[in-house]
């Protein structure tokens, strides 16, 4: 295994890698070979399977943020924002623009995309910035607003749960949508009155924007039932009669725990679910898949109309 100078953030940078012994033409081999994934002029990371899909795209986007932002004249440093502010603070988003590392430069105009960088026109006042580990970046509040306004609805409550779950404060984020006349104000304004910081994924958030937008009964979050042997949370219900459950074998990777396999996961599911309905609740899952489709409000409404939970709706026989 070679052995690459790193910098703080992760970061191979030419002049330390040369430093170190190792050539231009080693380093270029390396990228060729795929060992190496080149993020910015001289500045390269090891390849991983931690760079596999969603979520190991933007991870690999953060370091790109990272790369450029670091790189190059600090007086003439323009700050992250947009979805490369939000990969900096830690915000999962839903399908997010991470083609190139957005900046914003502080002026009324003088936007412009090239090769790497979306330069956004903009003023950002200082109370708008943050520093993150030495990366300077539109502050939390702000970059939501920026992401909320520049994608559709199910984007913009997904930044907004999130930006809320990481302790971005609602009313400034209030504020800075009352100084903004752009397209997208609308639809950012609707998600931020139904944001909850208690949702706590990306499908989580899309599936509630289906909810919504289909107009379905608005479900608790993360409520908690008594089971004959513990206590649960569920994702969603509906007066504790139907449980709605965003999961799939992607979210079991993510639970598990030291010495367990994903077939142990698989299994306390169930067994979770059987004490659920033995309470009398029915339990409605669903995947990623399901909401690519746009299929879960025709999951979900005939549970609703049969257990009487749908405006008007009559009770239907069993």
């Amino acid at each position: 295994m070679t052995h690459y100078p790193l910098d703080q953030y992760g970061l191979i940078r030419r002049g330390a890698a040369l430093d170190a012994a190792f050539a231009d033409n080693q380093l270029a081999a390396a990228v060729k070979r795929g060992d190496l994934v080149r993020l910015y002029p001289g500045v390269a990371v090891e390849n991983s399977t931690d760079f596999d899909g969603h979520d190991g795209a933007q991870r690999l986007h953060k370091l790109k943020a990272i790369a450029l932002s670091t790189s190059g004249d600090p007086e003439r440093r323009l700050p992250l924002s947009h979805a490369s502010a939000a990969a900096v603070h830690g915000l999962p988003l839903l399908k997010p623009n991470i083609e190139r590392v957005h900046v914003t430069n502080g002026r009324e105009s003088g936007g412009s995309i090239r090769n790497i960088r979306h330069i956004h026109s903009g003023v950002v006042t200082d109370e708008e910035l943050a520093e993150v580990d030495g990366v300077l970046v539109t502050r939390i509040e702000r970059t939501a607003v920026d992401v909320a306004t520049s994608g559709d609805f199910a984007q913009a409550l997904t930044v907004f749960d999130h930006a809320l779950r990481a302790g971005a404060d609602r009313t400034l984020i209030e504020k800075t949508l009352a100084g903004r006349r752009r397209q997208g104000v609308r639809i950012a304004r609707r998600a931020l009155r139904h944001a909850d910081s208690r949702s706590e994924s990306v499908g989580e958030s899309w599936s509630r924007a289906q909810m919504i937008e289909a107009g379905l009964p608005t479900p608790r979050l993360q409520g908690e039932f008594r089971g004959r042997t513990g206590r649960y949370r569920a994702d969603y219900d509906w007066d504790e009669k139907l449980v709605g459950e965003f999961d799939g074998m992607v979210k079991y990777g993510r639970l598990l725990e030291p010495g367990r396999t994903v077939t142990d996961t698989v299994v306390q599911e169930k067994l979770r679910e059987d004490e659920l309905r033995a309470l009398g609740v029915v339990v409605a899952r669903w995947t990623w898949s399901v909401l690519e489709e746009g299929e879960l409000v025709d999951l979900l409404r005939p549970w609703l109309e049969r257990l009487n939970l749908l405006p008007g709706s009559r009770r239907l026989p069993a």
